[in-house]
Formats: C-alpha cells, sequence, structure tokens
C-alpha cells in the first residue's frame, strides 16, 4: 500500500490530473484504508485529493487554511489562482455555463447526448462522466455569439490556447471540448446560480434556455476556486 500511495501522489504532480478509471485513482476512491494513508500524507504537505463525483478525472489541490501563505503575495488569488487575466476568466466561466451546465443536467437525468427525455429507471444506470454526456461547442460560435463581449477572435483564440494548456478545455480543430480539469476547479454550487439567476443570465440565458429550465440540485461536494 505504501508504494502504491506514493506513487499516486507522484504520478498526480507530474500529470496535475488522472482520470478516475486509472487503478490507483479507483483504488483511492473505494478503498478507505488507502485513502486515509493518501489524505494523512497529503495534509501533512498543505495538499487534499480533489475528486468530484460528476467530473472525469481527480487532482490536487491546496488545502484550504494554505491558500493564503502560499499564494499570498499575488494580488489576484482571491479571484484565481492561475493568474488568470479578467478576459480569461470571463471565457472560463462562459465556457463553464456551455459545457458543464447541460452535462450536469444529463447526468443528473442519467440522459446521454441525443437523448430526448431521461429513462423512467434512470437511477438504476451509472453516472456517466465522459463524452457520452459532455458535447462539445464550436470554436466558431463561441466568437460569433460572445466576441463582443470576450474580445473579440484574437483575443478569444488566445485566451482558449491559455486555457487548453492549464488543462480546462481540450481544442480539436474548430471544437471545444471539457478539459480535465473544467468540472473540477470551478465550484458548481456557487456558479450555477449566478449564470442562470444571477449576472450572468442575460449573456447566458439564452444559450441554455432550452437544456436548462431551472437550476439542478445535488449535495453538496468538495471543490476548490480556480
Amino acid at each position: 500500500m505504501d508504494k502504491d500511495v506514493r506513487a499516486l501522489v507522484a504520478r498526480l504532480l507530474a500529470h496535475q490530473s488522472l482520470p478516475r478509471q486509472d487503478r490507483q485513482v479507483r483504488k483511492a476512491l473505494t478503498d478507505e484504508a488507502f485513502r486515509q494513508d493518501l489524505d494523512s500524507r497529503l495534509h501533512a504537505c498543505g495538499l487534499r485529493l480533489l475528486d468530484n463525483p460528476y467530473a472525469g478525472h481527480v487532482t490536487l489541490a491546496l488545502e484550504r487554511d494554505m491558500e493564503q501563505g502560499v499564494l499570498g503575495e499575488q494580488d489576484t488569488w482571491l479571484s484565481n489562482t492561475l493568474n488568470l487575466d479578467r478576459s480569461a476568466i470571463a471565457l472560463l466561466v462562459v465556457l463553464w455555463a456551455l459545457i458543464i451546465l447541460p452535462k450536469r443536467q444529463r447526468q443528473i437525468e442519467r440522459r446521454d447526448l441525443g437523448e430526448e427525455q431521461a429513462d423512467m429507471f434512470a437511477d438504476e444506470k451509472p453516472l456517466e462522466t465522459g463524452r457520452s454526456v459532455s458535447a462539445p461547442i464550436s470554436r466558431n460560435a463561441l466568437i460569433a455569439d460572445f466576441g463582443d463581449k470576450l474580445g473579440k477572435a484574437t483575443k478569444i483564440k488566445m485566451n482558449l490556447g491559455t486555457l487548453a494548456r492549464l488543462g480546462f478545455i481540450i481544442q480539436r480543430q474548430e471544437e471545444i471540448f471539457e478539459g480535465p480539469l473544467l468540472d473540477l476547479l470551478l465550484e458548481y454550487n456557487q456558479l450555477a446560480g449566478r449564470v442562470l439567476d444571477g449576472a450572468l443570465h442575460d449573456l447566458l440565458g439564452r444559450h441554455l434556455a432550452d437544456v436548462l429550465p431551472a437550476p439542478v440540485a445535488e449535495d453538496d461536494e468538495e471543490e476548490a476556486d480556480v
């Protein structure tokens, strides 16, 4: 067990995130003794395992009480810990809303892409986290719809490259897919209501109205700020 715990921590540090299907990750999520050992070792270093059952990956994050001591010298750490400028943060929130909110609705309803309505026996289906529930968005459509708000095509493409390098998204030709960190590092419980009912409603409402009639509820889960 000691070797597996050490290997998992080292791999997470080296690769930033690992898929939930990974053997050692599955062990961390299902083996209580293994998880306790992992959490103890991470805590000793000011870290914690960040796991969201709706996300397809896990990653490491700072313990909350370590954030200011580690990041306090940067003026931006209270809003984000990756030194993203305002235009990149705005784009990230838009991408999160367009990709994660519809995905979460499908997951809760146990409905795959293309299915018109939920299965009457949906509760018996496993929770999907991959491409069967997470739809890509068109880069050209994103620029056409939000270019005047997010800095025009050149700025958007530059910020998309930054977000891709950080692991939030994956770009393939003209399509933007969910990256390993998009559903891990933004707090769903805080953002969903703000997007659907708050300041971003006018900007995003028409794009989400057909798939999200109302914010969806879920159990509390530990997620980290960007």
